[in-house]
C-alpha cells in the first residue's frame, strides 16, 4: 500500500516497546522495531506483528549514539521512502542514590533516555518537514513532569524530565511544518521485569488500585498518532492510574 504509514519504535524488543509495535502493526502500519542486543526478543516482536504488517522489520542500532540514530532513520527512509511516526521508547533504568551513581552510569541514563530521543528527533525532523507532516511520541515516566524528588532514581528521573522540555520545544518549533510531538508518561506497568513484591505492594499506592498494562500505554500512543488527536501537540499524557494526582 503506497499510503501505508511507517513507524520507528525504539526499544521495541520487549515490554512497552513491544506492545506499541503490536498495536501499530495491528492498526496497519509498517513498523521498524529497533533493538540493541537481544535479537531473540526482537524476533519475538517481529513474529507477533508480521501477520498484521508483513513489511515490518527489526533493526539493530544503538540509538543512544548519534551514529546509531542516524542509521536507523536514514535506512528507513531509503527502504520505505517515508517516515510518518517516531516513538522514542528506549530508556535504561537505574536504582541508585546520587552519591552512589558512578559517572559512567550517569552518562548511560542521560544518553539512553534523553540523548537517544534527541538524536532520533534531530535526524527524523528534516524528513518530516519535507513531508509536511509527522508525529513524534516520547515515553517519559511517572515522575517526569511533576519534578518530584527521587532520591533512589535521580539520574533516571532527570533524564526523563528532560523529555518534557524536548517534547514541548519540538511541538512549538515544528508545528508550522505539520509535525506534532507529545509525551506519554507510564506509571507502574506490568512487564516481565515486574516482581511479586511489586504486584503485592504497588497497587495500594495507586488510586485505581492496580498496575497498568503494556496495552494501556500502547492504546495511549495509538490515540495520539490517530486523526482524532490531530489538534493535540505539546501535551503530556499521564497513564499512571492516578498516581501523584
Amino acid at each position: 500500500m503506497a499510503d501505508q504509514r511507517v513507524a520507528i519504535i525504539t526499544g521495541a524488543g520487549k515490554g512497552i516497546g513491544q506492545g506499541i509495535a503490536r498495536r501499530l502493526a495491528a492498526d496497519g502500519m509498517i513498523v521498524i522495531a529497533n533493538y540493541l542486543k537481544d535479537r531473540a526478543a526482537a524476533e519475538q516482536t517481529l513474529a507477533q506483528i508480521k501477520n498484521h504488517s508483513p513489511r515490518s522489520i527489526i533493526f539493530q542500532a544503538d540509538v543512544a549514539t548519534p551514529e546509531g540514530a542516524k542509521k536507523i532513520i536514514e535506512d528507513t527512509l531509503a527502504e520505505f521512502q517515508r517516515l510518518d511516526i517516531l516513538v522514542n521508547n528506549v530508556g535504561p533504568f537505574l536504582v541508585k542514590s546520587l552519591v552512589d551513581t558512578e559517572p559512567d552510569e550517569w552518562r548511560r541514563m542521560i544518553d539512553g533516555n534523553l540523548s537517544s530521543a534527541f538524536y532520533c528527533c534531530k535526524y527524523a525532523i528534516p524528513i518530516m518537514r519535507a513531508q509536511k507532516n509527522g508525529i513524534i511520541i516520547n515515553l517519559g515516566s511517572l515522575n517526569a513532569e511533576n519534578t518530584r524528588g527521587a532520591p533512589t532514581t535521580t539520574a533516571y528521573n532527570i533524564a526523563k524530565t528532560g523529555l518534557v522540555v524536548l517534547s514541548k520545544s519540538i511541538a512549538r518549533s515544528e508545528g508550522r511544518y505539520g509535525i506534532r510531538c507529545n509525551l506519554v508518561n507510564p506509571g507502574y506497568i506490568e512487564t516481565d521485569a515486574t516482581t511479586e513484591t511489586d504486584r503485592r505492594e504497588l497497587p495500594s499506592l495507586i488510586p485505581l488500585g492496580s498496575l497498568g498494562s503494556v496495552d494501556d500505554i500502547a492504546q495511549a500512543v495509538a490515540y495520539l498518532i490517530s486523526p482524532q488527536a490531530r489538534y493535540i501537540t505539546g501535551a503530556v499524557l499521564n497513564v499512571h492510574g492516578g498516581l501523584w494526582v
